[in-house]
């Protein structure tokens, strides 16, 4: 990607407008990370008394975020037919060059 190349992106405050259930599904569907990474293990978390064993799965990470918006990891990066967690925020640049 070249230095002041245009980009079509759409940022998504996820605090005013959270992933629904289909954005969810569509996202671990085509995520390249582990799907437990979409999960923050923050404060938060601890607070709620979850453990990290019981978000491996999709259907345990999808029902939490539904749950719990803020533990949405972030940035994510979604394309079509792929989606990544931007950190480290080097992987965004190589993410988007491909």
């Amino acid at each position: 990607m070249a230095a002041g190349a245009d980009l079509d992106v759409t940022v998504i405050e996820y605090r005013k407008h959270p992933p629904d259930r289909a954005a969810l599904e569509h996202v671990v569907a085509v995520l390249e990370d582990p799907v437990a990474d979409l999960v923050r293990k923050d404060s938060l978390f601890t607070k709620l008394g979850l453990a990290p064993g019981d978000y491996a799965e999709p259907g345990p990470v999808i029902e939490l975020l539904l749950q719990h918006k803020m533990l949405l990891q972030r940035p994510l990066i979604v394309r079509d037919d792929a989606a990544i967690i931007g950190r480290p925020k080097d992987r965004v640049r190589v993410f988007l060059e491909r």
